[in-house]
């Protein structure tokens, strides 16, 4: 895996309407293998935050918990993010 999957991959798993399943059909990787990821590549504090954030209810992470009403989530970096160019913030 690359450095810019890595990254991109990352930042997916940051964002809290991004499923994991959107993460295993880009790049074929598991929850598991993410979290395991998540875990390699951040400060233990950043990671104890994302597993908090990502198991209280307010991420949108499983398709399962979703509410059904939304069914595609478009970012405002998206076009920043377009061609693995992502600008400074």
């Amino acid at each position: 895996m690359t450095a810019e999957e890595t990254d991109r991959i990352i930042e997916m798993a940051w964002e809290d309407r991004t499923p994991f399943e959107a993460i295993d059909a880009q790049f074929g990787i598991s929850e598991s293998k993410v979290i395991q990821l998540m875990r390699g590549e951040l400060k233990r504090s950043s990671f104890n935050l994302w597993r908090k954030r990502v198991n209280s209810g307010i991420s949108q992470k499983h398709l399962l918990k979703r509410d059904s009403a939304i069914n595609r989530f478009k970012s405002k970096m998206q076009r920043a993010v377009s061609m693995n160019a992502i600008s400074k913030r």
